[in-house]
């Protein structure tokens, strides 16, 4: 605990307003996300009441990366969310070397407990549990490879978010494309990592050949030119395709972490396009701004998972139970077809089951 307003006593008066600026908007995101899961009562039949239950996880882990850079933002992304959803015990880890601006991050998003502890081990003692860290129940938040890999192998002794992958963005756009815009948002995102897959698809040949040469231009003076230039060298790319369905259709199967659009009528195209993590509708919608502040969550797919899945929300912190209630109606309309559907599958249990209820019922 002392360390914990140690930590809250250090931030700058900005640092800490900006921080409660992005857990207000995240928080008041997961809200209204939160409200669109509601628990549900239907009679399927008369006397067969069925229903879901949305019950939060007791217990979950958030893994806080330490990387290149002090992300400030990502104890927010992953412990705000589960704070909305109702989780009776949020647990951090972050590395010992983490900036101390994290454990402040921490504490403000709302963890109950803070531990140092980075990578791997970090991972199997939120699974296993140890003397001082608790086990839970669900593991999320990025990492690095070993910290993919640690997830991997305790899925199914707890539950995890996803297994994350390198940063990434695309920009689709046409000749309406601002070069100075695309090749700074292309650059913002290649300064993550090295190995960050930033790609431009495009209708426009000229735009193509202007964006390259402002990316080039634009690393001569940018501060992390050495990490942003060799995810541009390595893993950039520049598609240019014949018509908007050919690039629909290529953004579709890249299925990009971030997703922005920079077309004459970005609103029509973002109605097209079914596979992408986040979506930045139009020139004005930063990738930087989910990133930080604005509210939507900064985890998500990577590596063409947004093909089935989307990004970390407050429905990753809940469990959707069903159940069910009948009476004499209803066992009398759903008996006889159990009955002969379990004899025809050769199990004389369940047929047995089925009967007896009905059998019961026809004595009264």
């Amino acid at each position: 605990r002392e360390e914990r307003e140690a930590a809250l006593n250090e931030l700058d008066a900005q640092t800490r307003t900006d921080t409660e600026f992005a857990i207000a908007n995240v928080r008041k995101f997961a809200e209204a996300q939160m409200a669109t899961i509601g628990s549900l009562e239907i009679d399927v039949l008369p006397g067969v009441h069925l229903g879901h239950r949305v019950i939060p996880i007791r217990t979950v882990g958030c893994y806080v990366p330490g990387g290149r850079y002090p992300l400030l933002s990502a104890p927010i992304m992953t412990i705000v969310p589960a704070r909305v959803a109702g989780v009776d015990q949020v647990i951090a880890c972050l590395p010992p070397t983490a900036h101390r601006a994290m454990i402040a991050g921490c504490h403000l998003a709302g963890a109950d407990r803070i531990f140092r502890i980075g990578g791997a081990q970090a991972i199997a003692a939120m699974a296993f549990g140890t003397e001082s860290v608790p086990a839970v129940n669900k593991i999320v938040g990025p990492g690095n490879a070993y910290v993919n890999e640690a997830k991997r192998q305790v899925f199914g002794t707890v539950g995890i978010d996803q297994l994350a992958g390198p940063s990434e963005i695309y920009i689709l756009a046409d000749s309406t494309g601002d070069a100075h815009m695309i090749a700074t948002d292309l650059l913002a995102q290649a300064e993550h990592d090295v190995r960050t897959r930033v790609g431009l698809i495009t209708t426009d040949a000229a735009l193509a050949q202007a964006v390259d040469d402002e990316v080039e231009r634009q690393l001569k003076d940018l501060v992390t030119a050495e990490t942003a230039s060799q995810a541009w060298r390595d893993f950039g790319e520049i598609a240019v395709c014949e018509d908007e369905a050919a690039m629909i259709a290529y953004s579709d199967h890249i299925a990009a972490e971030h997703l922005q659009i920079h077309t004459a009528d970005p609103q029509r195209l973002a109605l097209q396009l079914n596979s992408y993590g986040s979506l930045f509708i139009g020139e004005l919608a930063s990738v930087v701004y989910s990133d930080k502040c604005c509210g939507t969550n900064h985890t998500l797919p990577t590596m063409a998972a947004a093909r089935y899945t989307g990004g970390l929300w407050v429905g990753a912190y809940v469990k959707v139970a069903t159940h069910q209630w009948l009476e004499a109606e209803g066992v009398m309309a759903v008996a006889p077809p159990s009955v002969r559907q379990s004899a025809s599958e050769g199990l004389d249990g369940h047929r047995r089951a089925a009967q007896l209820r009905l059998d019961r019922l026809q004595v009264k």
